[in-house]
């Protein structure tokens, strides 16, 4: 490894070393001193918010999650009563940590708004608040989100929070957490998409799509669509639901989107674009067959962004069509080349560990659930989804011994 000298001139000196040590630790006493003095409200409806959550979301290291069209498409759409927390100090906004109640089996747990439709968490933070990291009281936090949140919920479960996003530390750091059993897989863009291929192998990569398109064109060709008009777009998600379906019936699992609500969700997601602040809740990606299966769809894969990230929420693809070309990862190439140029700095795989995902990202975060009884019934519950998820992790981390689990759970449905 080469080391580069630095002129003398570029040199810290001991002066200057000494006071970044001062004001680091200025910084950490501030930050205490103000979790002292914060006042958490707790309010049961985002409109009386929107203003200030609409001015903390436009940091970029904000998750697209958090921000307030894709909280209110979900809202709009499963009405669970909400507990969100505005954190206010010197009369300004700390932050917003957007949660809504969810009840099970007489436990009420508060967690992040869409949690279960969400591949990264963050909440929203001022850049204050934002960039103290681990120097808050994090036993005082925990006491005053306990507070706040008494006679709302049992247990506070804030998932898939990485502790550390893009070279910024969570202001949630220190509070009680478990390592959650799913990672996310991430594509950083850099100057073009030749330097990006770079990070992966490039040569593979190439010659698996030249078969690829070979394989496409003696089948009739494809086209590459992104349709323009929201009544397309809503179709799109339409066929994605129906391949959905078949390939979790094939599997024998659960239909995640099958439900009323998710879908109304989805296509509520379709119609929130803002192209000034770069923003969309959902964008529907496709290819379309020609020849014999002319205006089939072969491939489909549903995008979001905020800013300079990308995220891709989910993909199908229709088994019965050129199953022998991978349209999936045609679609992906596609998706990813075509991004290049409009100012966006990371394409997210999003959660869970598939071939694919690795083959593309050369970037795996680890995430966390923030995992906080409010209640003794949440304590309990608290303890129970500690042990859960780490044994989810364990099973995970051994290949033999989740695929023995996953036919276990398809052979009892």
């Amino acid at each position: 490894m080469q080391t580069q000298k630095l002129d003398v001139d570029e040199q810290p000196s001991g002066d200057d070393a000494l006071a970044d040590v001062a004001i680091s630790r200025l910084r950490q006493v501030s930050m205490k001193l103000a979790m002292a003095k914060i006042d958490i409200s707790v309010f049961d409806a985002m409109q009386p918010l929107e203003d200030d959550w609409r001015a903390l979301e436009t940091d970029d290291l904000h998750s697209l999650h958090q921000s307030y069209d894709w909280c209110a498409a979900w809202v709009n759409a499963f009405r669970r009563p909400l507990a969100i927390l505005k954190g206010t100090y010197a009369g300004e906004t700390a932050f917003i940590l957007p949660i809504e109640i969810v009840r099970s089996r007489g436990l009420a747990v508060a967690k992040f708004i869409a949690a279960d439709h969400s591949n990264i968490n963050t909440g929203l933070f001022s850049g204050n608040f934002a960039e103290s990291g681990g120097s808050i009281d994090a036993e005082k936090f925990a006491g005053q989100l306990r507070q706040a949140l008494k006679g709302h919920a049992d247990l506070l479960l804030l998932q898939n929070l990485p502790l550390e996003w893009r070279g910024r530390p969570t202001p949630l750091t220190g509070l009680p957490t478990v390592q959650n059993q799913n990672h996310a897989y991430q594509l950083p863009f850099l100057s073009n998409f030749e330097e990006t291929l770079k990070q992966l192998n490039t040569k593979s990569r190439r010659k698996k799509f030249r078969v690829q398109s070979r394989r496409l064109e003696q089948a009739g060709g494809v086209e590459y669509v992104i349709p323009e008009t929201s009544e397309e777009q809503h179709r799109l998600l339409d066929i994605f639901f129906h391949l959905k379906s078949i390939r979790f019936a094939s599997l024998g699992l659960p239909d995640v989107f099958a439900d009323g609500e998710t879908q109304t969700f989805l296509h509520g997601l379709i119609d929130k674009r803002d192209d000034a602040r770069q923003y969309f809740g959902l964008q529907m990606h496709a290819l379309r067959l020609k020849g014999e299966n002319k205006d089939r769809i072969a491939a489909i894969s549903g995008i979001s962004r905020k800013g300079d990230h990308v995220i891709c929420q989910f993909g199908a693809i229709d088994e019965d069509l050129v199953p022998d070309t991978s349209p999936g990862e045609f679609l992906y190439w596609q998706i990813i080349s075509g991004l290049h140029g409009s100012g966006v700095a990371l394409f997210d795989f999003g959660l869970g560990d598939q071939t694919y995902k690795r083959s593309w990202a050369p970037v795996e975060t680890a995430h966390y659930d923030v995992v906080l009884p409010v209640s003794p019934f949440g304590l309990a519950a608290g303890a129970a989804h500690r042990i859960v998820t780490r044994g989810k992790a364990h099973i995970k981390a051994r290949p033999k011994l989740y695929k023995f689990a996953q036919n276990i759970r398809a052979r009892i449905g």
